[in-house]
């Protein structure tokens, strides 16, 4: 059983990245607070009492259904996201790694000059842009999986769906986002 300190512990250490994770998704800095906030009250009110191990697979699945609500409470045309049709792919295992693909290649004695540092700046806004872009399930799949680092079986379970849809979800997202950016010239 999680203490009430393990669980206050707990909400601080996920609320940043829930919050991106969301605004991602809505597209509303005010919704997606309200969703982080409504989906921190539901684990305190209803699971606040199961051991602090099994907190941060619950609290994906309660923010994934917070989201969902969010859509079918809004105007049919609001929740509609563009489909992308042709996807791309440069690796064979289907696997992508956001943060290896923008490893800066620096060395200990050098410092990054101001100019790599504003195109890489640059690079990263693309990038979130193109990430607000993918349909919703698309996005949910790549930012748990990229985002909030979950295995394929946890983002299933936090979905409520399948491995392969978590699988397929997450090629359709990279293909895409690789797609998107080649076509802005920027290569990973």
């Amino acid at each position: 059983m999680a203490t009430e300190q393990e669980l206050s512990e707990f909400l601080k250490s996920v609320e940043k990245r829930a919050f991106k994770r969301s605004v991602y998704h809505v597209r509303n800095v005010e919704s997606a607070l309200d969703i982080v906030q409504d989906s921190m009250m539901k684990l305190a009110e209803h699971y606040g009492d199961k051991p602090a191990a099994e907190l941060p697979m619950l609290y994906q699945r309660i923010l994934s259904n917070c989201t969902h609500d969010w859509f079918r409470r809004q105007k049919p045309h609001n929740a509609l996201f563009s489909n992308m049709s042709d996807f791309e792919s440069d690796r064979e295992d289907g696997e992508f790694d956001l943060l290896e693909t923008l490893n800066v290649q620096s060395h200990s004695d050098q410092t990054e000059s101001a100019e790599n540092s504003a195109e890489r700046a640059q690079t990263l806004r693309e990038i979130e842009n193109e990430v607000q872009e993918l349909p919703a399930r698309q996005r949910e799949a790549f930012l748990m999986r990229y985002w909030e680092e979950l295995d394929v079986a946890e983002t299933a379970v936090a979905m409520g769906c399948s491995q392969g849809s978590v699988k397929t979800h997450c090629s359709r997202a990279v293909r895409a986002l690789g797609k998107a950016l080649k076509a802005k010239g920027i290569s990973l």
